[in-house]
């Protein structure tokens, strides 16, 4: 007989100096056996002690980490095979749970991530971002060979798309099987830990994306797990009714049941606790809000509310600086309005007033359509008072794919990186980085990657040797919205305001600051239109001179670009677009200028 010992707290399988002790929510279980490497597979040498509450456990001093073992559930006449929800990690997606002991010597301990002001945003799959080869998925070991690149750069903050165990060795990963377990095929635990580890070491912080509107809906032992369930439906995990119909599967998870909201609240835990995440992107969050996603005359979850906010407030007591981000995509400040105030406490949440606006003006052919006023509302809007709780881009995961090219292809297509291609492309660049908000570029757009996103191709590395002067331009633009000067301090501040709208020659110009008397602004010049101007006039805000910082049409990033002579920009005390002073500047086409302030 193999010997029992104490048990030790925790779900799933947890290692201790004696023991491994397994842990099992099966509430209509008959009783409950756990078989593994261990014991041969023997199905009923362990039999698991019930508990309260419908959970079950037994601690088994020969399980060690990296046995493999499953749980054998007998409910009534029915006896089950199920893998554990909390398994760590899966030998694959249809294998067996794997006892995972994260004994992993951090070398972190002195990073902390930039200010949320600060960040920058790069957004990467693992599968597709650096493969070595067509016929093999990316690893958590080929992005760390990249993060030289992503500090070079100027990158500080990466968000991966989902990393749960999914079914196969390809997909985006919004299919989790298993929420606890890492991908096999990108590494597993050890790795994933190891990757973080070296992101901080170079001081870039890991934002992970999370699913948490449904579950699977394939290679899912979740599925009616302990036998029991009503309709036909999931079981002891889903809502058993309406509710668990969602646009990916039959599948969403019961809020209403504390132990499904404790679930869930353990995983969101585990990413930031045992794997040292920086912060969480919640996935489809309105489809934790509302039965429909909530489309025109919709239903509320209120639990999916209670869930949602009660693990922003628990991760915000205690760690605060962590960042969620909610994928809400409904414009609804209360999802980012603090849960002191009635609100579900995300920190930022993806934006949909500004990237659909401003990749039309980006994409309209004709510059006479460039709608200089939806692009002013795009970039000026907020929620609750604070630019920073929304989370800006041109480019994402889901604005790439499903129909949707990258900005240039959709610009000229075929000829994405012809000069109308490059250059309109680069503006949406320059907008999301020079505009109030938490910017974030997706892979590989800082390169003109030209192929929208599939789950099997890689990303185009040639792509980098070829346009290395946009790479570097967008770099210099990230380097200037991040760097730790007092001068261009105006690009990390709360307020913003539009200090020149021509409409017929399509010149937008607004000053960045952290004082809301804009005396010390960071001003960005945007051309919209193809044609170059000289000697252009708009309205500053007081200075004694200004230094151009940054000129995206400089021939150094391109030699398609025109290299225009627009420095020095000339500061006449008159006033002009209702602020006190006039400035004149040449203007090359479809450009992006900056200016900082040179004040005594």
């Amino acid at each position: 007989m193999e010997k029992l010992t104490d048990k030790v707290a925790g779900m799933g399988a947890v290692v201790s100096q004696d023991a491994t002790t397994f842990r099992v929510w099966a509430p209509n279980a008959d009783t409950v056996f756990v078989t593994g490497t261990f014991n041969k597979w023997n199905k009923t040498t362990h039999e698991l002690e019930k508990e309260e509450n419908g959970y079950w456990s037994i601690a088994i001093a020969e399980a060690k980490a990296d046995d493999e073992y499953k749980y054998i559930i007998h409910n009534g006449e029915l006896i089950l095979d199920r893998n554990d929800p909390y398994a760590r990690e899966m030998t694959n997606s249809n294998g067996n749970s794997v006892v995972t002991n994260l004994d992993f010597e951090w070398e972190d301990q002195d990073f902390k991530m930039k200010s949320w002001n600060a960040l920058v945003i790069y957004e990467l799959h693992v599968g597709t971002f650096n493969r070595k080869n067509d016929d093999e998925v990316g690893t958590f070991q080929s992005i760390i060979d990249k993060i030289p690149y992503l500090q070079s750069i100027g990158v500080n903050c990466v968000e991966l798309l989902p990393i749960a165990e999914f079914a196969g060795g390809i997909s985006w990963g919004y299919n989790p099987s298993y929420p606890f377990a890492i991908e096999r095929d990108y590494g597993g635990a050890a790795e994933f830990a190891k990757m973080v580890n070296e992101f901080h070491k170079a001081d870039i912080a890991v934002i992970l994306d999370v699913v948490y509107n449904h579950f699977g809906p394939s290679d899912m032992d979740l599925w009616q797990f302990d036998g029991w369930s009503d309709n036909d439906k999931g079981g002891i995990y889903f809502y058993n009714d309406h509710r668990s119909n969602t646009p990916w599967g039959d599948t969403r998870p019961d809020y209403g049941r504390e132990e499904v909201r404790q679930y869930i609240r353990d995983n969101a835990l585990m990413w930031i606790e045992d794997y040292h995440c920086d912060g969480l992107r919640m996935d489809a969050t309105s489809y934790i809000r509302y039965e429909g996603g909530g489309l025109g005359d919709d239903t509320e979850i209120p639990e999916g509310n209670i869930l949602m906010r009660d693990i922003n407030a628990e991760i915000q007591s205690k760690y605060p600086g962590k960042l969620t981000i909610a994928e809400d995509l409904k414009g609804h400040t209360l999802v980012t309005e603090s849960v002191e105030n009635g609100g579900i406490g995300y920190g930022s949440q993806w934006d949909m007033n500004f990237v659909h606006p401003v990749r039309k003006a980006l994409i309209e052919q004709g510059d006479e359509y460039r709608d200089l006023q939806a692009l002013i509302d795009a970039i000026l809007f907020q929620y609750n008072n604070d630019v920073f709780q929304r989370v800006i881009y041109t480019e994402s995961h889901d604005e790439v794919a499903n129909g949707k090219a990258r900005v240039p292809e959709e610009i000229e297509p075929g000829r994405a990186d012809s000069f109308f291609g490059k250059k309109r492309a680069l503006l949406g660049i320059a907008i999301t980085l020079t505009s109030p908000g938490i910017p974030m570029l997706f892979q590989g757009q800082e390169f003109i990657e030209d192929e929208y996103f599939k789950d099997d191709e890689a990303l185009d590395w040639n792509q980098l040797k070829k346009h290395t002067g946009i790479t570097r331009m967008v770099s210099d633009l990230i380097k200037l919205r991040t760097a730790d000067s007092q001068q261009s301090d105006g690009l990390r501040g709360q307020y913003t305001k539009i200090v020149h709208c021509n409409d017929t020659d399509k010149v937008l110009a607004y000053a960045r600051s952290t004082s809301e008397d804009f005396l010390n602004s960071t001003i960005v010049l945007l051309n919209l239109s193809n044609n170059s101007f000289t000697d252009y006039s708009f309205g500053l805000p007081f200075a004694n001179q200004y230094r151009l910082a940054f000129n995206s049409d400089w021939s150094g990033y391109d030699q398609d670009f025109t290299d225009m002579d627009v420095d020095p920009i000339a500061v006449e005390a008159i006033p002009y677009d209702d602020e006190t002073h006039k400035g004149i500047t040449n203007l090359p086409a479809y450009a992006t200028l900056v200016f900082l302030p040179l004040n005594e």
